[in-house]
């Protein structure tokens, strides 16, 4: 099977779906020169009636992406950075998520919010490197984080077809990462999550960024005996309870390794579902490695100490296993 980056993976899936739908668009601040590379070459082929550059006011694009959307577009806008999602919060959460709700189902909003540059990557410091995914989960809002190239076209090509508004983040931190793509037609489901590596002693439930760490600490587990499964949600929001409260309890141990803080962070969540339907399975206390409740500082070693590391799950997936 062919291996492209994840960038291409999410230009790919965009492409496609702009060929098989007419009435999908792309707009946000410099789409049709492509500064992030997902819309590359999409002005070319699909038009300026069909991309479009926005002023940069998030607030105001993301509301123009709910009247296209309801108007009978299906609008994908696209985000440069993470934290600007926080300027355009109430036209996400007040307006587009609860909108088909307050018209009593008579219209659907379908729009997908593109973020490909979410969470930390070294040297982004505080107002760059927010991975606000828990927030908008908290409101209601469908959210997935594909972990890999074939996930992130899969997931992408899912959303745009969605009658809701989709938020789709994609980590800065693999979007030059490699793997195999299918060359033929295939989606993947919201609310499935995925075994990435079957384990017996110990679940580690990765988000995002953190699945491709804890596959690589999963590698090093086994060379001393520990046989870690890794199990990544994909769908933050519907979540697949079903495979993660399966491989819980398999294994009756669980690390959830998450980019977000640990206060009402994704992870806490987690942590709730698992303690709430697998208790009786449990073998040992749920561990959380996430972020501090802190903004990630530029300071090198200080950025390291706050964010979630495959040093630090090693840690504890040692210390988990030695008390058995």
């Amino acid at each position: 099977m062919r291996e492209i980056r994840y960038l291409e993976a999410l230009s790919e899936a965009l492409r496609e779906e702009m060929r098989r739908d007419s009435k999908v668009i792309v707009l946000g601040e410099d789409v049709r020169v492509s500064m992030r590379g997902v819309t590359k070459g999409l002005l070319q082929e699909f038009g300026p009636d069909r991309i479009y550059d926005t002023p940069i006011s998030e607030a105001g694009f993301t509301g123009l992406a709910t009247g296209a959307a309801m108007a009978g577009m299906r609008p994908v806008v696209e985000y440069q950075i993470n934290a600007l999602l926080f300027v355009a919060f109430d036209q996400l959460v007040d307006q587009a998520q609860k909108l088909r709700y307050m018209m009593g189902g008579q219209g659907t909003i379908p729009v997908t919010y593109l973020v490909p540059a979410s969470g930390a990557r070294r040297g982004l410091a505080g107002q760059h490197s927010d991975h606000p995914y828990p927030l908008l989960v908290h409101m209601g809002m469908k959210a997935v984080m594909p972990s890999t190239p074939r996930d992130a076209k899969g997931l992408l090509k899912t959303a745009i077809r969605e009658d809701d508004p989709v938020v789709v983040f994609a980590p800065s931190a693999l979007l030059a990462m490699k793997g195999p793509v299918p060359e033929e037609e295939y989606t993947i489901p919201l609310g499935r999550a995925e075994v990435k590596r079957p384990g017996d002693d110990l679940s580690i439930i990765a988000v995002g960024p953190l699945v491709p760490e804890a596959l690589k600490a999963a590698e090093q587990l086994a060379q001393e005996g520990i046989s870690a499964e890794v199990v990544d949600p994909r769908s933050l929001l519907p979540l697949d309870h079903e495979t993660i409260l399966a491989s819980v309890r398999k294994t009756g141990r669980v690390i959830l390794f998450d980019d977000s803080n640990r206060t009402c962070g994704y992870a806490a969540e987690l942590a709730a579902v698992i303690a709430e339907e697998a208790w009786e399975s449990l073998r040992a206390p749920i561990r959380r490695l996430t972020r501090a409740d802190v903004p990630v500082p530029f300071s090198p070693p200080l950025e390291s100490y706050v964010l979630p590391s495959r040093d630090r799950l090693l840690q504890e997936a040692r210390a988990l296993l030695a008390k058995v």
